[in-house]
């Protein structure tokens, strides 16, 4: 019983850190984008006026970016959880 109700308990955690990984990520993109490019915006899929190259780059980049960052965020909330509860979410 106890494992459900800590899962209740940590569900809106897990969305806050959600939201600001999100958040994190795509600053982390724009910056990067900046300094590959010298850009300050970042092509879209379906901007005409920008090649297959730089729109595929960009999308590569800001996937990196955000597996990344899901990564480190989702390791580190199991980390917290461990420290709080005394064992590994499952």
């Amino acid at each position: 019983m106890a494992g459900k109700l800590e899962k209740v308990a940590l569900k809106p955690v897990n969305i806050a850190l959600g939201f600001a990984a999100g958040t994190l990520a795509g600053v982390l993109f724009k910056q990067a984008w900046k300094v590959v490019s010298g850009d300050d915006d970042a092509p879209d899929a379906g901007d005409e006026d920008r090649g297959w190259g730089e729109i595929l780059a960009a999308a590569a980049i800001q996937g990196a970016i955000f597996a990344v960052v899901k990564a480190a965020v989702h390791r580190g909330g199991a980390i917290g959880t461990r420290k709080l509860t005394g064992h590994w979410p499952d």
